[in-house]
């Protein structure tokens, strides 16, 4: 299995990015993926997740508005961030499960949702 982020950077208040996330390693669609992130003496956070079945989302509420997180194929994932602030700053991970369990519609667009596999994370400096 493979994760692949791309789309990290550096930019000013206020502009955008878009990071994406090409999992591979399954033929078949995955069943959740999502963005977490991390910044320095922080825990990790998941920051926006879609369970790709339902197209059901999450965002947590410092991003609701600002970013928004699409499936752009089978497997790839997307985080358009808007309006960028200096709090965003932060290393982003991609994560992606495929496993299936009967809670999955609501295990994955939540606060809690702990998935299957990892990015190794893409850097996002906001000044």
């Amino acid at each position: 299995v493979q994760l692949v982020e791309s789309g990290g950077g550096s930019v000013q208040a206020g502009e955008s990015l878009r990071l994406s996330c090409v999992a591979s390693g399954y033929t078949y669609a995955s069943n959740c993926m999502g963005w977490f992130r991390q910044a320095p003496g922080k825990e990790r956070e998941l920051v926006a997740s879609i369970y790709v079945a339902g197209g059901v989302k999450y965002y947590t509420d410092s991003v609701k508005g600002r970013f928004i997180i699409s499936q752009d194929a089978k497997n790839i994932v997307s985080l358009q961030m808007n309006t960028l602030k200096p709090e965003d700053t932060a290393k982003y991970y991609c994560a992606v499960d495929w496993r299936w369990s009967p809670d999955i519609a609501t295990r994955c667009p939540s606060a809690s949702y702990e998935p299957e596999y990892w990015g190794q994370g893409t850097q996002v400096t906001v000044s």
